[in-house]
């Protein structure tokens, strides 16, 4: 297996301890333990008694009912818990395709939906949105891409980085072709419940589609990354036996206080993503309103789900410089689309609740000419 550098987390890495402020963020804003704690009377001392030993290789019994609970069709023994979003996205590929294989990669996406599938020695290739298409899925588009040893499809709606919803005619078409193939759908959806009108809310792949694979987290829409945990959904018994399989020689089983944790904010996670719904709500008229008056430097097709935006950078000059520049001289941090391969393009967030104090720093620094 051989993977190239994740250039997303090298330029964090870089940058996001000692920037002041993260105008990029893909999550939304967070809580600490003490708040989490507050939802239900006695969960502090529940927690004191917490034991530490080994837990459950698949999740804890009551964090996959709580998960379970987020979907329609589920039960507690179609999810897996995962250690986050990434190992669950390593444990789908390496369990279910392999040399031989084709796999198909909604791009723009995030780096290792694409670097993953590739270091299975399976052929992937990319089905492509298009800033000069509203970022708009073609379906005709993946139809061509379809070859007869094509295993598994993977979609990213809400999108990152674009922020922006599969048409719900789109979606219902990419299950049924997927149904008639018999292909695997792997459907990120970690940014779910975060559409900025809930009523475009599209269904759980997994709830639509039985060889379908709904990919979810603590960290975006509910704003709770520190847990470090994730999820596979699927209510193929197949898909998740054998990612189980896979799971003993990854992180074998999860943190007992991040379980916890997490099945406590999801038993009460309209209390979590109300709260972040409204900080994004917020800031995106202001965002949109920056944007209005530096037409000359950006324009962006308006997300519609999630904390995060791409817009295009118009000025004739290097977007990784621009954006290196700006953390430099204002403690703001925006990401390059050079780590998504659209160098013409800056990921923007805007979940946190310091947004506009960021905006106004960078508003400052391009006044400057």
């Amino acid at each position: 297996m051989k993977l190239k550098p994740f250039r997303i987390e090298q330029y964090y890495a870089k940058y996001e301890f000692t920037a002041r402020y993260m105008l990029s963020s893909s999550d939304a804003e967070s809580r600490s333990v003490e708040e989490l704690l507050a939802l239900e009377p006695d969960a502090r001392e529940r927690l004191d008694r917490l034991w530490l030993g080994y837990t459950e290789s698949p999740g804890a019994p009551y964090l996959r009912e709580a998960i379970a609970a987020v979907y329609e069709r589920l039960t507690p023994d179609d999810v897996l818990v995962a250690a986050a979003a990434e190992e669950g996205i390593f444990l789908v590929y390496h369990a279910l395709v392999g040399p031989g294989d084709h796999v198909i990669v909604e791009t723009p996406c995030y780096e290792s939906a694409l670097e993953l599938a590739r270091s299975t020695g399976a052929e992937v290739s990319t089905w492509e949105r298009r800033y000069e298409d509203g970022w708009a899925n073609d379906f005709a588009a993946l139809e061509r891409l379809l070859r007869p040893n094509t295993r598994l499809l993977y979609v990213n709606t809400p999108n990152n980085p674009t922020g922006t919803l599969m048409e719900r005619g789109v979606f219902e078409r990419v299950m049924a072709l997927a149904r008639e193939r018999g292909l695997y759908v792997f459907c990120d959806e970690v940014y779910r419940e975060l559409e900025h009108d809930p009523a475009t809310r599209l269904p759980a792949a997994c709830d639509v589609y039985e060889k379908a694979i709904s990919l979810g987290s603590m960290s975006k829409t509910y704003g709770l990354p520190g847990l470090r945990l994730g999820w596979l959904a699927s209510r193929d018994p197949e898909v998740i036996g054998r990612c189980l399989e896979l799971k003993h020689y990854t992180s074998i089983c999860n943190s007992a206080p991040s379980e916890f944790l997490s099945a406590l904010a999801l038993r009460h996670r309209e209390v979590l993503v109300a709260r972040n719904l409204e900080i994004v709500r917020a800031n995106l008229p202001l965002l949109e309103g920056f944007f209005a008056r530096h037409a000359h430097v950006f324009e962006w097709v308006r997300p519609d789900a999630s904390p995060i935006g791409f817009p295009r950078f118009k000025l004739p000059r290097d977007v990784a410089g621009f954006c290196e520049e700006v953390v430099r001289e204002t403690g703001v941090l925006l990401l390059p689309g050079t780590v998504y391969d659209q160098p013409g393009h800056l990921r923007v967030g805007y979940g946190r609740k310091n947004m506009p104090e960021a905006l106004g720093r960078l508003e400052r620094f391009l006044s400057r000419g």
